[in-house]
Parts: C-alpha cells; sequence; structure tokens
C-alpha cells in the first residue's frame, strides 16, 4: 500500500515534494544554520543540495510505501519544513522533521509526527523509530509528547555535520511498535 502524497491535519498539510520546491525549501530551512545544526545532513549551502534532496524524495517514494514530506501552513500555504517515512525495511522506518526557525514552538512539529505514527501501521510498518542528539532536549520532548519510547542512548551513533565536533555523537533512540 501507498501513503497519500496529500494528509491534512487540523492546521497542517503535509504534502510529497516536487522539483519545484527547491528554492522554497533551500530559503525557508534548507540554508538556514540554526534550523539544520543537529540535523544529520550538511545545510544547504546553494539550490544544487536542495534538487539533490529533492531527487532523493522523489526515489524514495518510488521504492518505498512513502517518503518526505513538506509541511504547509493550511491557512496560508507558507511552507514550514518538512517530516516524513525513512524506510529501512518492509516493516522498520524512521521518522523525524525539520522546521523553519519562525514555525518553532507552535506544536506544528507534534503535530506532523503525529500524521507519520498514524499512516505508520498502515503502510506495514511494525517499528517506527527516530533518533535525536543526546542534548536536543527540544526534540526529544516531542517525541514523548508523541508517545514515543526512549530505548536509550546509542553512543558514538551519528556524525553531525553542522556542529563544530567531527566525531560521530550520542543519540537518544526512541520507538514507537504497532500489531
Amino acid at each position: 500500500m501507498k501513503a497519500p502524497e496529500w494528509i491534512e491535519t487540523s492546521r497542517l498539510i503535509l504534502r510529497k515534494p516536487s522539483i519545484d520546491d527547491a528554492v522554497a525549501v533551500f530559503t525557508c530551512y534548507a540554508s538556514i544554520p540554526a534550523v539544520t545544526n543537529y540535523l544529520s545532513w550538511p545545510t544547504h549551502t546553494n539550490l544544487i543540495d536542495t534538487r539533490q534532496f529533492l531527487e532523493f524524495a522523489e526515489e524514495a517514494w518510488h521504492r518505498w510505501p512513502a517518503g518526505p514530506y513538506l509541511i504547509e501552513s493550511r491557512i496560508s500555504g507558507e511552507l514550514l519544513g518538512s517530516t516524513g517515512i525513512d524506510f529501512e525495511t518492509p516493516y522498520r522506518a524512521a521518522t523525524g522533521y525539520v522546521l523553519a526557525k519562525e514555525a518553532w514552538g507552535y506544536g506544528y512539529a507534534t503535530e506532523s509526527v503525529n500524521a507519520m505514527i498514524e499512516i505508520a501501521p498502515t503502510l506495514g510498518i511494525q517499528r517506527l523509530e527516530a533518533l535525536c542528539h543526546h542534548q536536543h532536549t527540544a526534540s526529544a520532548h516531542v517525541l514523548a509528547k508523541c508517545s514515543f519510547i526512549l530505548e536509550g542512548i546509542l553512543h558514538r551513533h551519528t556524525v553531525f555535520p553542522n556542529l563544530s565536533v567531527s566525531d560521530a555523537q550520542d543519540v537518544m533512540c526512541f520507538a514507537r511498535v504497532f500489531d
């Protein structure tokens, strides 16, 4: 089964991205260091980086039942960030989010992650994971609000290319399991 390419929540529209979104994604969040600080991908320095992400998104949607979604305001249509489902196997996937700085603190992260939780079991996902840097308490709080269980710390797990350290960092491993 394929995920819907368009999901509406109470305040958001989550939609499959297209190559035409490159400028908006780049200027909204992908090129902003304060936004990408705790992400596992480098801050985009040009539109080529953003187009490569959008090509990756298209391939994910082609290969798997779902992929990245862009997050937009239902009221204004303004791009706020992105979320999605990243399949590792047909039954195990990861989720997360990134929001423009102007969208922080309004509950959009919780709302978008809950939308991913809602569709996950319909896609055959039995385990949905989310990782966050061990010092990123705001993301840990969002995941806890979404009823993810903190399973533990994965030591020296992920390189965060936008931090000033080059070593792999510890991450908190959260998960939801579905029957």
